[in-house]
């Protein structure tokens, strides 16, 4: 058996991130379920691209703030204590809106935790770049 209480005020950011990304999951060596806490300031994309995932499911948690999700439909709105769910094969990205007042903060999990995901080139709901 094995136990783990993590402080993602402990963990260093991930490099190469538009907004703060920790890996809540590497620090707990977990190997089946992907956890990121992400911060980000108004404007900044969760994120690397608009994409998808062949096999991964991701639910993100709202903590604070309010999480958008631009998909090619329709931008959500997620407010505190929402989550938002993404199926494989959904294409889709996140981001702290331009005019929000606060950081957002959300916990993002993914299982299976496979590198599985894929730029989104299709047409989006109004062809802007977030």
């Amino acid at each position: 058996m094995s136990y783990h209480v993590i402080d993602p005020d402990d963990l260093d950011p991930m490099p190469d991130r538009d907004a703060d990304a920790f890996s809540v999951s590497d620090a707990a060596d977990l190997e089946t379920l992907g956890m990121r806490l992400y911060v980000a300031a108004p404007g900044q994309m969760i994120p690397l691209a608009f994409h998808y995932h062949d096999e991964q499911e991701e639910a993100f948690y709202v903590v604070a703030g309010t999480l958008h999700v631009e998909t090619p439909d329709r931008v959500y709105a997620v407010d505190p204590g929402q989550v938002f769910v993404a199926e494989p094969g959904s294409p889709h990205r996140a981001f702290n809106a331009e005019d929000a007042t606060e950081p957002l903060r959300v916990l993002a999990l993914g299982a299976p935790s496979v590198d599985d995901a894929h730029v989104y080139e299709g047409e989006v709901w109004n062809d802007r770049d977030v």
